[in-house]
């Protein structure tokens, strides 16, 4: 009798985790523009309390929206990049990177071409991942029919009409009342978002985007100052501020002049940022700069600007610029003294140009108008001595005479560059996930740099546009200290500290040789000198893990143990705040380690399957080209669920024994459920 009522409770238990979630409610319709240009409109209505990311969530953390415009090649021009809108900027300190997400609704626009006029529809296929307490890997298929192209220009809105009748929009839900999980065509009422609710997210987003811009601002203002203060541009300010005060024949005259040359300063920087928004567009850089390519490209140009300042070569452009715009500057009047401004500009370009190039590449990642603020910032800094000297002329007997301290401004600018450079590198393989440059090796990289930095400020390290040094002055040796405090700052990290002051710059924690640190020994049990299984890796806190189903139960075949089926994600949340916060117990650990066979299949795994390996699901009908594509594809087949995390107790032939759990934070209930599992396989 009790056993019939267990195995009652646990098809009850069963059932209700078999089920697909499907959060994200879709509408679709096309807008004419012209003869044969449309806009496709994608709008989303997302259940309360789940999140969808942002195509410009920035890598480490969640997986963005990707679209793809299928057979777009000698049929239609996709004009432009998928406009989206506003998201939401939150820190999560799980992969210790910002997140953009949207909550509630979100709204996906394309233009495109029509070139072919014999097309009939247009389809787009978007990935997405949800998540609340569960994450869930998503994708969908949009069909777009297209009206007939004819001659007229007047613009005229049509809704996509699905091939069912009395249907007003598209969306895609998931039937589960057959085997079979198909997508169709059916009538979806929105999810009603109240004015309130628009009302505070908007304020959410303005306040954040407000941030965002003011610390762009703040950190160029800083990168003038620094760019001020070196041997292209410092020089300047007495020589320039004289030259108005003396030529212009009344103080008064000379301070107008000077302001206006400061003037002209921030017009020129501010126009050069506009110039990039203009050409790229105002989110382009931004998807830019997510891009794996982009990144790498950005990494080698922050290499050659950091060479440049440690004095490998000098950066400047053609002489003949800056002859012509001296040629202008030295007529009179108010357009003079704006080509003396450009003359400033272009000369200095050897010492600014590292600076602007870095600032443009960090604004580039905020998207929207960010590099003409940052070049707001910059020109800022530049022009502000110059207008507050021609004021004050008194002051600039108490500026420090021009000397060897600007060629250490200039060289300290190299090491942040350099270092900064490593971050877009490591931003490249995570994407690609690698495991190039994880955690310890991103660290011991910055630890190399900013000890040599420490080196060359107690000089103990000249490089070759420095003078012979007898000693140091107290300003560079209170720098000096800093730097060191910061290296060594810096070496725990490699033991698995948190490092909160630079969080967001290295890998996450998990994205490393060692999740807790080269040399953790998990709490004084050695675990160096295990040798691992063939095909098993070491999971979360030293836990044997398999990667490959197959495999997994081979071995616990062999070793007459249970599997532990753990269906994750590496951008699930809660999948690592299980393994941070659950696994980690005293009393589960062991559990873990010595009682079952844990396979972790990772469903958003990007890498392909050999071609022999690839195949449509029979199941659910979809194209299954990559790693996490078939374990996801098992995970629903098997379960009809598509969330993660998601756990289940097997048998050593692979036939389940426990009811699934998903998301589980209360390690008493984990631990019951672990151990029933074990109990249940050895009756």
């Amino acid at each position: 009798m009790k056993k019939n009522l267990y195995f009652i409770l646990l098809l009850i238990s069963w059932v209700s985790q078999a089920q697909l979630l499907d959060p994200v409610k879709w509408k679709t319709s096309l807008t004419k523009i012209s003869n044969n240009e449309f806009e496709l409109v994608m709008n989303a209505t997302i259940e309360p309390e789940w999140h969808m990311y942002s195509q410009f969530t920035p890598d480490g953390g969640a997986l963005p929206t990707v679209f793809e415009y299928k057979e777009a090649k000698g049929n239609y021009t996709v004009v432009g990049k998928t406009a989206e809108s506003k998201y939401i900027k939150e820190y999560n300190d799980i992969f210790e990177v910002d997140e953009y997400f949207f909550s509630n609704s979100a709204q996906f626009k394309q233009k495109i071409k029509v070139t072919n006029t014999q097309l009939k529809e247009i389809k787009v296929y978007v990935e997405y991942q949800v998540c609340k307490e569960q994450c869930i890997q998503q994708d969908k298929t949009f069909t777009f029919k297209l009206p007939e192209i004819k001659e007229e220009k007047t613009a005229v809105v049509e809704e996509v009409k699905p091939t069912q009748p009395k249907t007003e929009a598209q969306s895609i839900e998931i039937d589960t009342t057959e085997a079979a999980i198909v997508e169709k065509q059916t009538i979806d009422e929105a999810a009603t978002v109240t004015p309130t609710e628009h009302k505070d997210l908007a304020k959410s987003e303005k306040r954040e985007e407000k941030r965002s811009l003011w610390t762009i601002f703040i950190f160029a203002f800083l990168g003038g100052f620094a760019a001020l203060l070196t041997p292209c541009v410092f020089p300047m300010i007495p020589l320039t501020v004289s030259f108005f005060t003396k030529q212009s024949g009344s103080r008064e005259k000379g301070i107008m002049n000077a302001i206006f040359y400061g003037l002209s300063i921030i017009v020129i920087y501010v126009a050069l940022g506009s110039l990039i928004v203009g050409i790229f567009g105002a989110d382009s850089l931004n998807a830019l700069s997510t891009s794996v390519i982009f990144n790498v490209i950005f990494f080698i140009i922050l290499v050659f600007f950091a060479a440049s300042f440690l004095g490998a070569f000098e950066i400047v452009l053609p002489q003949s610029w800056a002859n012509k715009v001296d040629m202008q500057a030295g007529k009179s009047g108010i357009l003079a003294i704006f080509f003396m401004a450009l003359a400033l500009a272009i000369v200095s370009f050897s010492c600014t140009g590292p600076i602007v190039g870095t600032l443009l590449v960090e604004a580039s990642s905020k998207g929207g108008i960010a590099p003409i603020i940052g070049m707001l910032g910059f020109s800022s800094a530049i022009a502000l001595p110059f207008m507050l000297f021609a004021l004050f002329p008194g002051w600039l007997n108490s500026l420090p005479k021009s000397g060897g301290w600007m060629n250490t401004v200039k060289a300290s600018l190299g090491f942040l560059e350099l270092a900064m450079a490593f971050k877009f590198l490591s931003n490249a393989d995570l994407v690609l996930q690698l495991h190039w440059l994880e955690r310890e090796v991103f660290i011991a990289i910055w630890i190399a740099v900013f000890g040599a930095w420490a080196f060359y400020l107690f000089g103990k390290i000249t490089l070759p546009h420095d003078s012979p040094l007898s000693h140091i002055s107290v300003g560079r040796l209170f720098m000096a200290l800093i730097v060191s405090i910061f290296t060594v700052y810096l070496i725990p990290g490699l033991w698995g500290a948190p490092l909160k002051v630079i969080s967001g710059f290295p890998p996450p924690m998990t994205y490393s040789e060692s999740p807790y640190g080269v040399g953790y020994t998990n709490g004084g049990d050695d675990t160096t000198a295990e040798v691992l299984p063939e095909h098993a890796h070491f999971g979360p806190h030293k836990i044997i893990a398999f990667h490959d189903y197959d495999k997994g139960v081979a071995y616990a075949k062999q070793m007459g143990k249970p599997i532990l089926l753990d269906f994750t994600g590496h951008a699930c949340v809660n999948c690592r705040k299980m393994e941070e916060h659950v696994w980690s117990k005293p009393e589960i650990l062991p559990l873990l380690k010595n009682d079952v066979v844990l396979i972790s299949l990772y469903v958003d795994d990007k890498r392909e399957l050999e071609e022999k390996d690839k195949y449509t699901s029979p199941e659910t009908g979809k194209e299954i080209k990559t790693i996490g594509n078939k374990w996801s594809d098992f995970q629903i087949t098997r379960y009809q669920n598509n969330a993660q995390p998601f756990y289940v107790i097997l048998d050593a032939e692979g036939k389940d024994i426990s009811a699934p759990v998903g998301y589980t934070p209360d390690a008493d209930e984990y631990k019951a459920w672990l151990e029933d599992g074990i109990k249940a396989f050895k009756k």
